[in-house]
């Protein structure tokens, strides 16, 4: 599956994020890759709600702390290594246990690590247009994803 698509605004991110969220379950990954500004955590905290993370958590971007979880239906780990040189930190991190557990894992600037991801890893790509505008690629080998097109035109993409 390949899909591009124009976010005119961060209420349009953050549903794309929903709808990807509402396709997902527990054991999947996905990789976000976008320069400074691009809306990876918009599409974050979208994905959470989609999941059902509950709305009173603040989704941030775990920069500092490398690693936030959310509880919910299904645990959000959400994972940002800009602050990482690349996959041997992650292995003293212990990240099995997130790309392989329970819950759903975003990782925000993933091409630092894109030969330790699953294969079947949802690979989102976030481009800056402008102030509001964002282009966003979903590509990815999961099969639990084909609904995403159907429900994003649905929803107006």
């Amino acid at each position: 599956m390949e899909l591009t698509l124009i976010s005119e605004s961060i209420e349009d991110t953050l549903n794309i994020g929903r709808i990807i969220g509402k396709n997902l379950s527990g054991g999947d990954v996905v990789a976000l890759i976008g320069d400074l500004g691009s809306g990876k955590t918009c599409i974050t905290q979208g994905i959470a709600l989609g999941i059902g993370i509950p709305e009173e958590y603040r989704i941030t971007s775990p920069t500092f702390t490398l690693i936030n979880e959310y509880p919910g239906k299904i645990t959000l780990y959400h994972i940002d290594i800009y602050r990482l040189s690349g996959p041997q930190d992650l292995e003293d991190m212990g990240y099995e246990e997130y790309f392989y557990g329970d819950g759903v894992t975003i990782i925000e600037w993933a091409e630092k690590i894109k030969d330790i991801l699953p294969k079947k890893c949802l690979h989102v790509y976030l481009r800056y247009l402008d102030e509001n505008k964002r282009e966003i690629k979903i590509s990815g080998h999961t099969g639990k994803t084909e609904q995403i097109p159907k429900m994003l035109k649905e929803g107006g993409f």
